[in-house]
């Protein structure tokens, strides 16, 4: 009987087959998957980095805070409740993690367009007073409850073309923690993590004790809550 490799080589015209010296093609190890922090043991938001500001025409530039009439900073250096102003800068820092810049959330500069579009909209209604049904019959409003601030900053990023409440939020989007978004939501509250960072309309876990819409401290843990995200981020 011919052998496996002389069999190979009698059918084919070829040389006989020599053990051991096939060879594959390496393949790069995959990026591992970014997955933003939905949790955290520290309360502490003090960030000394360097902070970006994008400009009207696109432009990147270094950010220089401006103080105006309209924007007026409490003790924790953010704006006071019911104080906004009405365009907040688009700020910017670099990393995969969302910072807190007096008051306000700059937003990663390696995160995509969208979840950075996400967090200068939820920018827009900080300082504007809890308001119970606020932000549901229309995106535009006095005031917002913790569903209506989700809403709204989801809207800001064209992934929400209708405000949602929080029960709705629990059958919402995609099962899980997503890579940079989560929504955790319950038949009495919602509220929604962006890389790295909280907002939400409840001050519970956050030093400031401040109610309305804020960007606040990751929390300890949330359990009791119905873990969501948008599809893809």
């Amino acid at each position: 009987m011919i052998g496996a490799p002389s069999a190979l080589a009698a059918s084919t015209g070829g040389a006989s087959a020599v053990a051991g010296t096939t060879t594959t093609k390496s393949q790069t190890p995959a990026a591992p998957l970014h997955l933003s922090p939905v949790t955290a043991h520290s309360q502490n938001l003090a960030y000394h980095g360097p902070v970006f500001m994008k400009t009207a025409t696109g432009e990147v530039v270094p950010y220089q805070p401006v103080a105006s009439a309209g924007q007026v900073e409490d003790a924790t250096g953010g704006s006071v409740v019911g104080v906004v102003t009405p365009a907040k800068p688009q700020l910017l820092v670099p990393g995969s993690r969302a910072r807190y810049v007096a008051g306000l959330a700059a937003a990663p500069m390696s995160a995509p367009a969208s979840v950075q579009t996400m967090i200068w909209a939820g920018n827009q209604i900080i300082g504007l007073p809890y308001i119970w049904g606020g932000g549901h019959a229309s995106f535009t409003a006095p005031g917002y409850d913790c569903s209506g601030t989700v809403s709204f900053a989801l809207h800001g990023a064209s992934l929400l073309s209708t405000p949602e409440d929080s029960s709705e939020f629990m059958q919402w989007g995609s099962h899980g923690a997503g890579r940079w978004v989560t929504v955790f939501s319950n038949a009495g509250h919602a509220y929604m993590t962006v890389a790295g960072l909280r907002l939400d309309t409840s001050a519970a876990d956050d030093p400031s004790n401040q109610q309305g819409p804020r960007w606040r401290p990751l929390r300890q843990g949330n359990g009791g809550y119905a873990v969501r995200h948008p599809l893809g981020f």
